[in-house]
């Protein structure tokens, strides 16, 4: 890994104030070159980074950077995929290569990380609400001049919190306050929807927005009307939307002040049209006509959901960096689910595929593409994916709504009141269950096996492997199932033959793998793997361990627990999750009910924020890798106490 150079102009940046005190507003196209250059030199060979997304808004981003006083003047990104040209320029470029790395600069905005970083973010469409609280306070301490800004992409703009905000700023017409609408057309996935289309129109009514042009510089220069020009020239405007788009701006009718499009591109124009909107009182919005991956030849020219993030690559050449294994690899999680879902739908005519945005992040692509009336992308609207599926569900179809884990949890509410109080067959198949890796804590799949075991009516279940995972999506689309969630990690399984015949699973039922006499490892999903191993290295300490795959965490085989408890006294739970409220506590609230007693280990992820690393790195910080595993059990049966005692009585 190279050394980075800056260029001549952003080598004299290390704050936003150098920025604007050391450069004219006709510097800004150099500076917005040597910015995404040096995200192409330091990406292309870290990898493991986001990359269209921060290229499309490097000119917004120095625009924003120039013209407001940040971080007196508060910017907020929306997700934050788009911060890489933000945090080069406040004070992080020399610590940029360690982007997403352990120990290393997050890949988002961190509030810990640097003052520019006015709100942490991860999630989509948090920005407008957050900003607006951010504005409402400065009003109430009168700190009249401080600006807010809020930058959004048109797919969290679909987002059912985005309108809330909007709804309650429109309301609070003297908070300073200003989104920046950033319009590509994507997220990750290409958008989808209504919204989609509005922006569409908008874009490309070259009508509208040459008379709009053409009627402000009019009455710009007629001064009979005086100080009423304006307040006619909103009318004008009006008049010309309705007419022009055939419908009402839908920004003006929530009391936005509308500007745009603009290029998003036009550096110039753009620190213009902000050093403008400055001085406009109240809510207003810039659209900005922006391209992913903007700038960069072959981002540009290429598929811009593979250039979200590619990896590493050949920045000479576009040529991204493929390591070619030498043997047959298992397969992808999420791919399993793709093909997986596709064959059941063939033959069970009631399933449909539903996903909040992440069609190819999730695999449900490959249905969309064999079955387009039977797979649905609804935008980045968890609750809405949720509630629809309970809609389809209410009419004897068997929706598997894939939702990433940690996204799950947007929709809490709908799942708890729209499916499991009515007792819907809705199959949710959780994605990245468990650490996720770089994406650290906003993205980590902590919690799911919590929050769903206490649902009354819900199915909690986690699969150790590919096989497993088709086992229960077959068996969670069978008759009168009722909710059924299903959870599996981000990555890799363990089988390289995983099209395995599909069979049912008895809902509650575990498996015994291995029989042993000093302890009882029980352990649920992915995280069985590990147990396997660490019970090879076991076996050569002379440590007997017996194995059990739990697969449901609710409702919990209570006849396998009654076996256990009865046998063991030592037992050591493990599960790629939060320990409150989890797998393990299942386990201990099992034995208290039924008045056992034993020393039990639990082991997961402990009660506090886990950031980024890569996911082996993760597990072994969490204590429930195979050495962790392994730890844990000697220290539990004392081994280092019961090898002297061995030792002694051989000699």
């Amino acid at each position: 890994m190279g050394e980075y150079t800056a260029g001549p102009f952003l080598e004299q940046i290390q704050i936003p104030s150098d920025l604007r005190e050391k450069f004219k507003v006709d510097d800004l196209p150099q500076v917005s070159d040597e910015v995404r250059q040096y995200i192409v030199d330091v990406i292309s060979e870290i990898g493991n980074s986001h990359f269209g997304a921060s290229l499309g808004v490097v000119e917004l981003t120095v625009a924003l950077h120039y013209v407001f006083n940040t971080p007196e003047d508060q910017l907020v990104w929306d997700v934050g995929h788009q911060a890489y040209g933000h945090k080069i320029l406040t004070g992080r470029r020399e610590r940029f290569h360690t982007n997403r790395l352990k120990g290393g600069m997050s890949g988002f905005p961190k509030r810990s990380e640097s003052e520019y970083d006015t709100f942490g973010v991860g999630h989509s469409s948090t920005s407008i609400s957050a900003a607006l609280g951010m504005a409402v306070a400065s009003k109430y301490k009168g700190e009249k001049q401080r600006q807010h800004i809020a930058v959004i992409g048109d797919g969290a703009m679909t987002a059912g919190l985005a309108f809330e905000g909007m709804n309650h700023a429109g309301f609070e017409k003297d908070a300073n306050l200003l989104v920046v609408l950033n319009d590509n057309c994507m997220s990750i996935d290409p958008n989808v929807g209504a919204l989609k289309e509005y922006l569409t129109d908008i874009t490309t009514s070259h009508t509208y927005n040459k008379i709009k042009d053409e009627v402000w510089n009019l009455l710009g220069k007629i001064s009979k009307f005086g100080p009423d020009a304006q307040t006619i020239a909103s009318k004008v405007t009006h008049a010309l939307k309705g007419s022009l788009l055939k419908q009402s701006n839908l920004f003006e009718s929530l009391n936005f002040r509308y500007f745009g499009p603009v290029d998003g591109h036009d550096v110039i124009g753009l620190a213009k049209v902000l050093e403008d909107l400055k001085d406009i009182p109240g809510p207003k919005i810039l659209h900005c006509i922006t391209r992913k991956g903007a700038g960069y030849k072959f981002s540009e020219e290429g598929n811009p959901t593979k250039w979200h993030a590619p990896g590493v690559f050949n920045k000479e050449t576009g040529e991204i960096v493929k390591v070619v294994p030498k043997s047959p690899q298992p397969p992808k999680y999420q791919d399993v689910f793709g093909h997986t879902i596709v064959e059941l739908a063939e033959k069970n005519t009631k399933i449909m595929g539903v996903t909040p945005a992440m069609p190819s992040g999730c695999s449900l692509n490959i249905m969309m593409e064999a079955m387009p009336d039977r797979a649905f992308d609804v935008g980045i609207a968890e609750q809405h994916a949720v509630t629809f599926s309970a809609g389809l569900a209410t009419q004897g179809l068997v929706p598997f709504c894939n939702i990433y884990s940690s996204f799950m949890q947007r929709a809490y509410d709908q799942v708890l009141h729209d499916v499991a109080l009515q007792n819907l067959n809705v199959v949710f198949c959780l994605d990245r269950g468990g650490l996720v890796g770089a994406d650290g804590a906003t993205h980590h799949g902590a919690y799911d096996m919590a929050y769903m075991r206490h649902i009354p009516n819900m199915v909690v279940s986690a699969p150790m492997d590919e096989a497993e995972l088709r086992n229960l999506m077959f068996t969670a689309q069978q008759e009168n199932m009722g909710p059924f969630s299903i959870r599996y990690p981000r990555g890799n399984g363990v089988m390289t033959e995983w099209k395995t015949p599909m069979k049912a699973i008895q809902v509650g039922t575990g498996r015994k793998l291995t029989n042993g006499e000093d302890v009882a490892i029980l352990t649920v999903g992915h995280p069985g793997n590990f147990a396997q191993q660490a019970l090879a290295e076991m076996k050569e300490l002379g440590i007997s361990a017996a194995h059990y795959d739990m697969r449901f965490v609710k409702p919990v085989d209570e006849v396998m627990l009654h076996e256990v408890f009865s046998k063991f006294s030592k037992v050591i739970t493990v599960e790629d999750g939060c320990l409150m409220g989890g797998f393990g506590s299942a386990v201990i609230e099992f034995m208290v009910d039924q008045k056992y007693s034993a020393e039990v280990v639990r082991l997961g992820i402990s009660d506090r924020y886990v950031h980024h690393g890569t996911q082996e790195e993760l597990w072994a910080d969490c204590g429930f890798d195979v050495h962790g595993i392994v730890a844990a059990t000697k220290k539990l049966i004392s081994y280092e106490e019961t090898f002297s005692n061995l030792s002694q009585s051989v000699s």
